[in-house]
């Protein structure tokens, strides 16, 4: 078995089937669902895919279970709003299929950063592309850290694809605001935990300016007229409750002090 694909769901009804028909090239696909109280499991299940059921801790342990579930050579994890390419399809199979280059039987390049073209409120396009490190040689891969913005750890070198991963996020503003207020709970902890400074009336605008110059300027933004605004003061409003609810635990410490 060459190829294990890993998706990791909660309550993903309207995307996990267009998801997993994009993956179909896999020798197995395998579902780390959060407990999903709507139909995911069973349009999941109806399409092939192996179901393991975690309560979510957070993403990193959500990915690191699959280690113990996945049979492929190759592991290649991608989320229920995101979609293969028909291109990085036929990549990743050349991939997962050739033979090792190098003298010793082995290659090097055990992990593949993969571009992801991000839409955003609807089918409008990004200007920026990112790059994941999404297509792991499972023996090299060790596990995952961090809360929210995990990252995988392996021993090896990294190479790049060129086709990109689709990807449906921020698909309204119910979805974008719902996601913040859980998440910057988490994000407010982490920063807590590491003795942030104070926050103050200059930080707080330092950090908004920021992001919103980030998104709207270098990222490009403006390419594409009003969506790209509202994502860009979205992103600077973001930030702005993650520190707020910093600034917020800041205060009850210095008050128990």
């Amino acid at each position: 078995m060459n190829l294990s694909v890993i998706i990791i769901t909660k309550n993903e009804e309207e995307l996990i089937s267009d998801c997993i028909k994009s993956i179909s090239f896999a020798d197995e696909v395998i579902v780390i669902d959060s407990e999903s109280t709507d139909k995911t499991v069973d349009i999941a299940r109806k399409l092939g895919a192996q179901i393991v059921t975690k309560k979510f801790t957070n993403y990193a342990d959500q990915r690191a279970t699959a280690l113990k579930h996945a049979k492929g050579k190759w592991l290649l994890y991608i989320d229920a709003d995101e979609r293969a390419s028909e291109k990085l399809h036929e990549e990743i199979v050349e991939v997962v299929n050739r033979k090792p280059q190098t003298a010793n039987g082995t290659d090097s390049i055990v992990a593949f950063r993969i571009p992801r073209q991000n839409y955003y409120l609807g089918k409008n396009k990004w200007p920026h592309i990112e790059y994941l490190e999404r297509l792991f040689l499972k023996e090299k891969l060790v596990g995952w850290e961090g809360a929210v913005h995990e990252h995988a750890i392996y021993t090896g070198e990294v190479g790049t694809l060129q086709n990109p991963i689709i990807h449906y996020t921020h698909r309204n503003l119910e979805l974008m605001t719902a996601k913040t207020n859980q998440w910057s709970e988490v994000e407010a902890d982490m920063l807590l935990a590491s003795h942030h400074p104070l926050m103050n009336e200059l930080r707080f605008i330092r950090i908004m300016l920021t992001k919103f110059f980030d998104s709207y300027i270098k990222q490009g933004g403006w390419k594409i007229g009003t969506p790209g605004l509202i994502e860009s003061l979205y992103q600077a409003y973001s930030y702005f409750i993650i520190y707020a609810k910093l600034w917020e635990k800041q205060n009850k410490l210095r008050v128990k002090k």
